[in-house]
């Protein structure tokens, strides 16, 4: 079995009601292209702005398996690539979610591929180039990807600047397209989409969230995301006391310096 380093799920699109995404720029349209040539994609932006919903959105649309894989310091390529297990008295190889997803023709997703080993990135390297190929050292085989395979990796530049990020030469292996935090109006019919929150809410939680971007001298990590807002605006929804929804939902879990969270705590009361 895979460890923990890696957790993977298929979503068989075919069967699931289409997930709401609000195009926010030409990213569908860039996608739709890049399936087309077969060039793989890496979605780069904070925490939170709809990356993730964006790739489930696009393999609905394109009626594709998506396999995701959230990575994080201990993923390896062995985890992607398979690994020999001991079934009953036999040796047996099981494939691991990259391989799947070359053989099958599924779109494989590298949630936060920069968290991940550096022999990742290596096992990737022939199939973001023409040869579009994955090597099995311990098989000793090389496999040619499907024709509708794709491979879609995410980033956030952001986070630990300077410690994780992306060489050049990766980089330029993939289109890339930016994310980044919706213009009020669009965050706001977004929130009003995902829950039954009133309007008037929604356009509170919106703005409260705009100040906190723009306190860029508090030095957080991390800023509000707009998942931030949903789970806040759900907690509203479900009879929970404005105030105490945002506290719970948006300022806490951004810091865990009592000062900043009471400090955000009253700009929020003020705002709501």
């Amino acid at each position: 079995m895979y460890t923990n380093a890696m957790t993977m799920k298929k979503v068989i699109n075919g069967a699931k009601k289409a997930p709401y995404y609000k195009s926010v720029g030409k990213e569908v349209e860039v996608f739709e292209h890049s399936y087309k040539q077969k060039l793989p994609i890496l979605l780069k932006g904070p925490t939170g702005t709809g990356k993730s919903r964006f790739i489930e959105f696009m393999a609905h649309q394109l009626e594709k398996e998506l396999i995701t894989v959230s990575c994080h310091e201990e993923t390896s390529s062995t985890d992607l690539i398979g690994r020999y297990i001991i079934k009953g008295a036999e040796t047996v190889w099981l494939d691991g979610p990259l391989t799947i997803a070359v053989k099958t023709g599924g779109i494989l997703y590298l949630d936060e591929i920069a968290e991940a080993r550096p022999d990742v990135i290596v096992a990737i390297h022939s199939l973001t180039d023409h040869r579009r190929e994955l090597f099995i050292d311990k098989l000793g085989i090389t496999v040619k990807a499907h024709e509708d395979f794709m491979l879609v990796a995410s980033f956030n530049p952001g986070y630990q600047k300077g410690f994780k990020e992306l060489k050049p030469s990766t980089r330029q292996r993939f289109v890339a397209v930016s994310f980044a935090y919706p213009n009020e109006k669009s965050e706001a019919e977004i929130l009003t989409k995902e829950t039954s929150v009133t309007e008037k809410d929604a356009k509170k939680l919106v703005q409260i969230a705009t100040k906190i971007r723009n306190l860029t001298e508090l030095g957080l990590t991390e800023t509000v995301s707009t998942r931030l807002l949903v789970d806040a605006a759900k907690l509203i929804e479900s009879g929970l006391p404005k105030r105490l929804a945002v506290h719970v939902a948006v300022v806490e879990p951004l810091t865990d310096d009592i000062e900043v969270v009471a400090a955000l705590n009253d700009l929020c009361d003020l705002m709501i």
